[in-house]
């Protein structure tokens, strides 16, 4: 089954580390519009960043849909990520303009997965990250077995301090609904630079049978 997840990779910042990053075979790539990220764009980011053959996932906290829509336009955006108090119908809205949407959720020990269920149908996936003070890139990781008891319609990717070494563990967790796993912060040297030694062990460990 986890031959088969999809592997993305968040946080991209500068343009020859994306070309490594995508030359490792991973499925999407992640690009952070949100001004307090360490892993932000930039306002003038370099144009080559963009220009990649795997499917880019624009990511935002709390943005207008219209704003979206337009950078989604003008990057080349197939996917958004949603990681702020946006509504179902934003995310629909966002969906019905023929872009995948993944919407991210919260998640500690007291997280009720009924939260997610006003958001079936108008988004495609959803992505259960470490609940802390920041949207993401916090490098911590929620426990896991509490996903027993997320038993929606909709496929999610797992986020939230995956590192190098936890390829076993992920392939343990056997839930019919986990589509992928997004990386970011645990395979870093620096804010937005990805280590490509550790995401190819990682990726290496996941695939193998």
């Amino acid at each position: 089954m986890t031959k088969n997840l999809k592997i993305k990779v968040c946080g991209m910042k500068f343009t020859q580390n994306r070309e490594q990053v995508e030359a490792l075979g991973v499925d999407l790539l992640g690009y952070i519009f949100y001004g307090p990220s360490k892993r932000f764009v930039g306002d003038t980011p370099d144009s080559g960043l963009f220009q990649s053959d795997k499917p880019k996932v624009g990511v935002f906290v709390n943005e207008n849909a219209f704003e979206i829509l337009g950078l989604a336009k003008n990057f080349g955006f197939e996917y958004i990520q949603l990681h702020g108090k946006e509504n179902p119908k934003t995310c629909g809205l966002l969906k019905n303009q023929g872009l995948r949407v993944l919407k991210a959720f919260p998640i500690d020990d007291d997280f009720k997965f009924a939260t997610t269920a006003a958001f079936e149908g108008h988004v495609d996936y959803f992505l259960f990250d470490t609940k802390t003070k920041q949207h993401g890139g916090s490098g911590k990781k929620f426990n896991w077995q509490i996903l027993e008891n997320y038993t929606g319609n909709t496929p999610f990717f797992l986020s939230g301090g995956i590192g190098p070494d936890d390829a076993a563990e992920i392939k343990e967790l056997n839930h019919p609904m986990l589509a992928g796993v997004d990386l970011n912060s645990g395979f870093e040297d620096d804010p937005g630079l990805k280590n490509i030694e550790k995401l190819k062990h990682f990726i290496a460990q996941l695939k193998a049978e």
